[in-house]
């Protein structure tokens, strides 16, 4: 595979999109992960001396480094801007229910514990043979089966980051949003193909110029322009993703904790107090998570 002939590809798409669509109508969705991070190089070396702004949500529930890397970054770059969300962690969760397993399910479970059943929730339960592999886990059926206490929904996300980023948006009048989302992360974003988001009034809504690149290239363009990424990615932490602190929604949501007790033991008491009711479920059910690691002090 001929990494430069992809690097061209992609800084010919960027250039096309953002000519047609005006540079000053563009907003970079900034996450201080490395995706995101790689995103704005590229953009970058697409169109040089570009003025799009970077925006940064501070949910509260960002990671230390993470926090740490993206004011560093701003110091340097008046692109940089960061916002924070209306309401706190908590009354959200309160309000609306924890992420479970994963946006989808979380979304469903909420319906169902709202209204019962519908097609959609049925779909997911109980799905046709052509869609078994998408239906829910037979472990995770009985929060359809019966009411449990733990409220669950998808609206974390939503309220944290993607209402403030669309009001930001609105307010500062920049409709269309680029962001480093990729097929290879899976779950949903697998599905999504293509780089433009398209509405059904037949106008862009969000620019995805890494959807198509395989791990490999982005760890080639890392190398190639000798891009710093947070301390995250690098030794002892070697993180792949980062996100909201050990995030229910993380498949090795064990190894994370592992690592957070070993190395960031305030970042790990942290999880354990905002993530507990679900973290709690999934040790009772035999879910992505044994046991909790032994604090350390």
């Amino acid at each position: 595979m001929d990494f430069e002939l992809l690097l061209i590809d992609r800084i010919d798409a960027i250039k096309k999109i953002i000519h047609k669509y005006g540079e000053e109508n563009f907003v970079i969705s900034f996450s201080g992960g490395k995706d995101s991070t790689v995103l704005s190089y590229l953009i970058d070396l697409a169109i040089p001396g570009n003025r799009i702004p970077r925006v940064f949500i501070n949910t509260g529930i960002e990671y230390e480094l993470i926090t740490d890397f993206v004011n560093e970054l701003k110091e340097k770059d008046d692109r940089l801007v960061v916002i924070r969300p209306k309401y706190p962690l908590g009354k959200i969760l309160k309000n609306y229910g924890y992420p479970f397993k994963s946006k989808e399910h979380s979304q469903l479970v909420h319906m169902y514990q709202q209204n019962g059943h519908s097609k959609s929730t049925m779909r997911y339960y109980d799905p046709p043979d052509e869609r078994k592999r998408y239906g829910c886990p037979k472990v995770l059926k009985y929060q359809f089966e019966q009411n449990i206490d733990l409220k669950i929904s998808n609206k974390c996300c939503d309220k944290l980051k993607k209402e403030p980023f669309n009001n930001w948006q609105l307010i500062n009048d920049k409709p269309y949003k680029i962001t480093g989302e990729r097929i290879a992360e899976g779950g949903l974003r697998a599905s999504h193909s293509g780089c433009l988001v398209i509405d059904k009034g037949r106008k862009l809504k969000k620019f995805k110029p890494l959807n198509p690149m395989k791990d490999n290239w982005i760890e080639w363009f890392i190398k190639k322009y000798n891009i710093p990424l947070c301390k995250l990615y690098y030794e002892p932490y070697n993180f792949q993703r980062s996100g909201c602190i050990a995030c229910p929604y993380n498949i090795k949501i064990q190894d994370t904790l592992n690592t957070l007790n070993e190395l960031l033991p305030n970042e790990y008491r942290k999880a354990t107090l905002l993530w507990k009711p679900v973290y709690d479920e999934y040790i009772k059910i035999g879910y992505r998570l044994k046991k909790y690691p032994h604090m350390k002090k």
